[in-house]
């Protein structure tokens, strides 16, 4: 166990603690701690490494997310359903199933993404954090192990953040 292994109640008594300041904080300063955070690991480790941790703690994320905002939820439907109401209702972004393939895979985009709508245009796709709790999300629903890539970004001109997700 680690010093800050993550469980759930961690999150604290967020309106018992913030009773005059409340839940909502601007986006900017969650993109501080995120980027900043982000060029940390990456002086650390390497960009290679911190898109792994990036990763996984978005997975990880998505799974508990699914678990303690969206379950239950018995098909397909419900479970996009109860996952577009409460991203939207917590202003993490618009979120819509786009197609479901012959393969089994799911394209998935996010609107007003929460970590880069707004943001320069950039070489690269940068949301590795939004790919592990899409693919975490999809685990918690499924109970399955998922991935999923980012296939079209805001920061690469698209405007809107697209991924693939697929069983694995």
């Amino acid at each position: 166990m680690g010093k800050y292994e993550f469980y759930w109640s961690l999150l604290g008594d967020v309106d018992g603690g913030r009773p005059h300041l409340g839940r909502e904080v601007d986006v900017s300063i969650y993109r501080l701690m995120q980027f900043t955070l982000r060029d940390e690991l990456e002086k650390k480790y390497g960009a290679e490494d911190a898109d792994r941790v990036f990763f996984q703690a978005g997975k990880s994320a998505g799974i508990h997310f699914y678990h303690n905002y969206v379950k239950p939820a018995q098909t397909l439907d419900e479970f996009v359903r109860k996952t577009q109401s409460v991203l939207r209702d917590l202003k993490i972004g618009i979120f819509r199933v786009e197609s479901l393939r012959e393969d089994e895979s799911v394209v998935l985009t996010v609107d007003e993404d929460l970590d880069c709508s707004g943001l320069p245009d950039l070489d690269t796709e940068i949301c590795v954090y939004d790919e592990g709790f899409i693919a975490g999300l999809m685990e918690g629903f499924t109970g399955l192990p998922w991935t999923a890539k980012e296939i079209d970004c805001w920061c690469t001109g698209a405007r809107t953040c697209r991924f693939e997700a697929r069983a694995v």
